[in-house]
């Protein structure tokens, strides 16, 4: 599968989630950007904002199997990952898998479960195996966890550890609809007159395999990976940072970028952000987007793949409306500073 073809699935995904779940379109992108990129994702925000619906409705389009666990206090880690059991019949012991042999997998509460049943859980998710009784058994493929975090109570709760928070690729909060967007979705409940809505499979466990494997396609430019590196390196010396970014996180931030360039990108699409260039070559894989601020169509003039983080699009057909340049101030948008991060040498964006 090519960049553009997992472009355009994507679009169909998300068009077909967008039946379910109202007015969260970048929720969304983001959940399938952590997707494809091959992480799990971990929904924190209070209860009914449609958390366990975003995560039912991705495994129905996406054709994945589902299992749901609801974490309380007495759930053991056996509860998870299955244990061996003995079979009257053939006297010997048979191993029963648990939940957690599953495909999209929703971890409910996963804070109500004390951590030893997280720690099940967690092991599972980063290496894609369970071991039990000295046999390692391989999870399905892809193995996607969801798992819901409620963060308004904390009696009989216990806090994720910031080292098991790591095997999560992303940590979203959803926050509560907008007006226009919660009228629609009253709206709509009335005029089906049915709870649930039926969504349609879009693709396959295969094919979302092959939408993962596209991302290896998506090229990345230096640039970005010295901006990566940046970024990762300012949080282990920020003073407000106790604990700084593993290098780990720089390998998440890389597959996440390509994931949002591979999601977003359809050879002339105007929300593709080339790293050089006006255009991108249709002939050529799909550059990561360099630019630390642009969403939106890129100016034609920009020839340069680093742009200030303040940069925008003002929609100008000649250029962006505050683009820098390193090298000579104010040639494209002003004299706005360009972040200590972005000091790496004289490059400009446009002009």
């Amino acid at each position: 599968m090519t960049p553009e073809e997992t472009a355009r699935q994507a679009a169909g995904i998300l068009d077909e989630l967008e039946k379910a779940v109202v007015g969260r379109r970048r929720t969304l992108e983001l959940v399938l950007i952590g997707i494809l990129a091959g992480g799990h994702v971990l929904l924190e925000d209070l209860p009914g904002l449609g958390k366990t619906l975003i995560a039912r409705s991705f495994a129905r389009v996406l054709g994945l199997d589902f299992a749901r666990i609801q974490f309380t206090p007495d759930l053991l880690p056996s509860d998870v990952v299955g244990a061996p059991l003995y079979d009257q019949r053939s006297a010997d012991m048979v191993f029963r898998p648990g939940p957690v042999f599953t495909q999209l997998l929703l971890a409910d509460e996963i804070n109500r479960t004390p951590p030893k049943t997280q720690a099940a859980l967690l092991d599972a998710m980063g290496e894609g195996q369970v071991s039990v009784d000295g046999q390692t058994r391989m999870l399905p493929q892809p193995f996607i966890v969801l798992a819901t975090d409620n963060p308004i109570e904390y009696e009989g709760t216990y806090e994720l550890p910031e080292a098991q928070l790591d095997r999560f690729l992303m940590r979203l909060r959803l926050g509560y609809l907008t007006t226009g967007d919660e009228t629609a979705m009253l709206r709509r409940r009335v005029d089906r007159a049915t709870e649930y809505v039926e969504l349609q499979p879009v693709t396959s466990p295969d094919g979302v395999l092959a939408m993962r494997n596209s991302l290896e396609q998506v090229e990345i430019s230096p640039d970005l990976l010295d901006y990566i590196v940046a970024i990762v390196r300012a949080t282990r010396n920020d003073a407000q940072v106790q604990v700084g970014s593993s290098p780990r996180g720089g390998l998440a931030l890389v597959q996440l970028a390509r994931g949002s360039a591979d999601g977003r990108c359809t050879g002339s699409s105007t929300r593709c952000w080339p790293a050089s260039g006006a255009s991108r070559d249709p002939g050529r894989p799909p550059r990561a987007p360099a630019c630390a601020g642009c969403r939106g169509p890129r100016c034609p003039r920009a020839r340069w793949s680093w742009c200030s983080a303040r940069c925008w699009t003002s929609g100008s057909s000649r250029s962006c409306g505050t683009c820098v340049s390193a090298a000579r101030p104010g040639v494209a948008g002003g004299d706005a500073p360009v972040p200590a991060v972005a000091h790496r040498g004289p490059r400009r964006c446009c002009g």
